[in-house]
């Protein structure tokens, strides 16, 4: 059996070593923020020398680049488990639990996303504009959920009960990923569901002697 092709080697050895300094980069940016993140910081955590690193990224916004272009394709792939069309015909509570646990899970497993997209206002432009897209296709896939419930809701009022659901979303994985793994942090995500489920109820479980339309201004 011939051995395997040099240039083919160093090609995986190659994409080792790039996980391996995003891997270091994620974590930095966990502990320290992006903002307050240095290159020295991902090669010490990296456990390599500043060096190697700029042989494969030139400085922080590069590493960045790739390491949120590989989270928000992970958010997206996410997105369509979450959003599956067998769960739309779910009841509202087994719905909200199909759509937030690979949305909680991604974030468990990858809490580097959050601090890289949330943690400042300095991220580099291309990816803040990635996830301003994603973010735009989260709010529309859910704005589209809540037609489906009440299909006589005005677009303008699906979208603002959208956008504060995303936002109630938002401010749960912030409690989940600060609650410790365990007991206490199954406790944290059940309480999310129940706000999410609480929230949505009234608008997408009518009573059904009632008007099936959101009131967004006072009567006069």
């Amino acid at each position: 059996m011939s051995e395997e092709p040099a240039p083919r080697r160093r090609q995986a050895r190659g994409e080792r070593r790039i996980t391996q300094l995003l891997q270091a980069a994620a974590s930095v940016f966990c502990r320290t923020g992006y903002s307050a993140a240095s290159t020295n910081a991902i090669a010490r955590e990296a456990q390599v020398s500043p060096g190697t690193l700029y042989q494969y990224f030139p400085n922080k916004e590069a590493i960045a680049v790739e390491l949120g272009g590989r989270l928000l394709q992970q958010m997206r792939e996410t997105h369509g488990l979450a959003f599956d069309a067998a769960n739309l015909d779910l009841p509202l509570p087994e719905l909200v639990d199909a759509v937030l646990e690979p949305v909680i899970d991604f974030n468990c497993r990858n809490p580097a996303f959050l601090a890289l997209m949330h943690g400042s206002g300095d991220i580099p432009g291309r990816i803040a504009e990635e996830h301003d897209a994603v973010h735009a296709s989260m709010l529309g896939r859910i704005a589209d959920v809540i037609g489906k419930f009440v299909p006589s809701l005005p677009a303008d009022d699906r979208g603002r009960v959208a956008d504060m659901t995303l936002g109630i979303v938002k401010a749960g994985l912030d409690l989940v990923l600060a609650a410790p793994e365990g007991p206490a942090r199954e406790a944290t995500v059940a309480e999310l569901k129940k706000a999410v489920v609480r929230y949505l109820a009234p608008l997408l479980e009518p009573d059904p002697d009632a008007p099936a339309r959101l009131t967004t201004t006072p009567s006069s």
